[in-house]
C-alpha cells in the first residue's frame, strides 16, 4: 500500500521529532526498501510486486521512488464498495479488487510502514496462499494492526466495519475470517514506522531486512534520529 510520499502528507505521526521534509524523505525510503524487499523474495517465490497507490495523478512520482519492475495499481478507495466498508477499508478493498482483476490467482496487501520486514515471510505467504484451498494469510503489527493481509478470493467481509488504525484490527480482522469460516495462516508479528518509539526501535533493530535506503535516510537525519531514541 503505497502513498505517495510528500511534505505534510507523509508520516505525519513522526513530526516531531522529525520535519514534514524528513518524513517525508523516510516515507519515500521505505517505499523503495519495500519494493526491492519484493523483488528480492520474488527470486524465491513466485511474486508479482505492484505498489498499490494513492492518490491519483501520482504515478510518477512514485516510478521515481519504487524498484524497477514494480508494476501499479491505483487504491485510493473510488472504487464501488459494500456498506460498511469506510476508510482506509476501501482502499485495502480496492487494492485487492484491482489485483485479482489483472488474474492473479492471489494478492496480499502489504504495509510499506515496516521497511525491515525478514524477506522470508514474504516467501512464506506466497508459498502458503498459492496451495490449494482458500484460506487468508495474516501478519500481526504488534501495535494490534496487520503489515500483511493475503487472500485469494474476494471475502469483502474482512474490510467491513474494521476500526482502522486502532489496535484491535489484526484481532478483528482475525475474527471476522473465523465467523465467515475462513481459514487464518498466521506468520510471526513484526512491527510498523508510525511513531517516535517505533522509529527509535527502527534505528537500533538489525534482526530484519537491511533496507539500506532507510538506513541511509536515519544517517543523514543523524542527530534527529538519535533524539528519537530517547523519545
Amino acid at each position: 500500500m503505497a502513498k505517495a510520499p510528500q511534505a505534510g502528507r507523509s508520516k505525519t505521526r513522526l513530526c516531531p521529532p522529525l520535519s514534514p521534509d524528513e518524513a517525508a524523505a523516510l516515507s519515500a525510503a521505505f517505499l523503495r526498501d519495500t519494493t526491492v524487499n519484493l523483488a528480492e523474495a520474488a527470486r524465491t517465490a513466485p511474486i508479482a510486486p505492484y505498489a498499490a497507490y494513492a492518490p491519483r495523478g501520482t504515478e510518477d512520482l512514485l516510478r521515481a521512488r519504487i524498484a524497477a519492475g514494480t508494476g501499479l495499481v491505483l487504491a485510493d478507495g473510488s472504487a464501488p464498495a459494500p456498506d460498511g466498508v469506510e476508510g482506509f477499508g476501501r482502499c485495502l478493498l480496492h487494492a485487492l479488487d484491482g489485483l485479482l482483476a489483472l488474474g492473479h490467482p492471489a494478492a496480499c496487501l502489504l504495509s510499506s510502514d515496516c521497511p525491515t520486514l525478514p524477506t522470508a515471510f514474504l516467501v512464506e505467504a506466497a508459498r502458503v496462499l498459492l496451495q490449494p484451498g482458500d484460506r487468508a494469510v495474516l501478519g500481526a503489527c504488534q501495535d494490534g494492526g496487520y503489515y500483511l493481509l493475503g487472500l485469494k478470493h474476494r471475502h469483502a467481509a474482512l474490510f467491513s466495519d474494521i476500526a482502522w488504525s486502532t489496535d484491535s484490527v489484526a484481532e478483528a480482522t482475525w475474527a471476522r475470517a473465523r465467523s465467515i469460516g475462513l481459514p487464518v495462516v498466521e506468520l510471526p508479528p513484526w512491527y510498523d514506522v508510525d511513531d517516535a518509539a517505533s522509529l527509535a526501535r527502527l534505528r537500533a533493530e538489525r534482526d530484519g531486512y537491511a533496507a539500506p535506503a532507510t538506513r541511509a535516510v536515519l544517517a543523514r537525519l543523524g542527530g534527529v534520529a538519535e533524539a528519537a531514541l530517547t523519545a
